[in-house]
């Protein structure tokens, strides 16, 4: 009997202490965010947010300027409103392009595809979320960017007289758009499976009973299916969201890598915030301030915060949703 005691006792600290550690990793990571973060905050104030100007000073000078306590690069100054602006942008693009495809996706492969064929259709999406990051940037590279600059982009400048953000110059094909189509494809297959899955709790005897009362297709999807998993479509939508806000390999291979200046049209060069924070980690390690780091230290920071928030409401919005299910049936 001690034994066997002394086995559950085990077993339980041993559960325990792996159940936490998501958590206590998250919290540690937020803690030395916040430490690192700390002389950036104190250096740039609430312009750190709202300038436009990312200048980490003169590097190999040896004489660093003082500000709130705080030594920084002489010309240093770190605004980050172009970074907010291109993740901002980059993501609401991929939304708009990627939620649609993904949710019509999902409705197909549920009511209208065939089983046989659905078993051989739902592995492909899912294995188009495996796919590594920097694939989709070479993809964009390569095809997407062409694309943009000597077909679509022209073409979409002729609507410039209605939409200015649509009008010229094109540019190289990197920028804004690209990114966004390239996002757009990365969030696919996160809103498809998860929209799929919930579809699948939707009753069929209420479906059925929707189509022997005379309703279309569409109108059974929509008065039946949709109002059972909609706050779990939504759920769907956010971790797509997430998933664009936090993407870096892909976005720096494709965006342009622009800095200084707010985005003037869709065709725009941009830089995101993880995307920044991947190309200047190299330079700011050279500061001898130390102050760069503590910059990006911010930057990760304000994306950490913006990224478990938006994956959180995702996965309340999802639970909600399957309850409901539950609920009703």
């Amino acid at each position: 009997m001690k034994r066997e005691r002394f086995l559950s006792l085990i077993f339980r600290v041993t559960t325990g202490v792996m159940a936490s550690s998501p958590f206590l990793i998250l919290l540690f990571i937020l803690i030395v965010l916040v430490r690192d973060a700390i002389p950036a905050i104190r250096y740039q104030g609430s312009s750190f947010f709202t300038g436009v100007t990312w200048n980490m000073g003169n590097m190999y000078a040896n004489n660093p300027i003082v500000h709130n306590g705080v030594q920084a690069a002489p010309g240093a100054s770190f605004g980050i409103l172009p970074f907010i602006m291109g993740t901002l942008g980059s993501s609401l693009i991929a939304l708009l392009i990627g939620v649609p495809f993904a949710l019509m996706t999902a409705f197909a492969l549920v009511y209208k595809v065939p089983k046989p064929i659905q078993r051989v259709l739902s592995p492909m999406v899912e294995l188009l979320a495996g796919i590594p990051s920097v694939v989709y940037g070479l993809w964009g590279v390569e095809s997407l960017s062409p694309f943009i600059e000597f077909k679509l982009g022209p073409l979409l400048t002729r609507l410039g007289h209605a939409v200015p953000f649509l009008a010229g110059p094109v540019g190289t094909g990197f920028g804004l758009l690209t990114s966004g189509l390239v996002l757009a494809v990365m969030i696919i297959p996160i809103i498809t499976a998860t929209t799929r899955d919930l579809l699948m709790q939707v009753p069929t005897l209420s479906l059925e009973g929707a189509h022997a009362l005379g309703l279309t297709s569409f109108e059974s999807v929509r008065f039946v299916a949709y109002p059972w998993v909609k706050r779990g479509i939504f759920g769907a939508i956010v971790l797509g969201l997430g998933r664009a806000l936090g993407e870096t390999m892909a976005v720096l291979m494709v965006s342009g890598d622009a800095a200084n200046y707010l985005p003037y049209n869709l065709y725009s060069p941009i830089s995101t915030m993880a995307s920044t924070i991947a190309a200047l980690l190299d330079s700011a390690l050279t500061d001898f301030t130390g102050m760069s780091v503590h910059a990006l230290a911010f930057i990760a920071l304000t994306l950490l915060v913006i990224t478990v928030i938006t994956n959180l409401i995702a996965r309340l919005l999802v639970s909600m949703g399957r309850q409901n299910v539950h609920v009703e049936m």
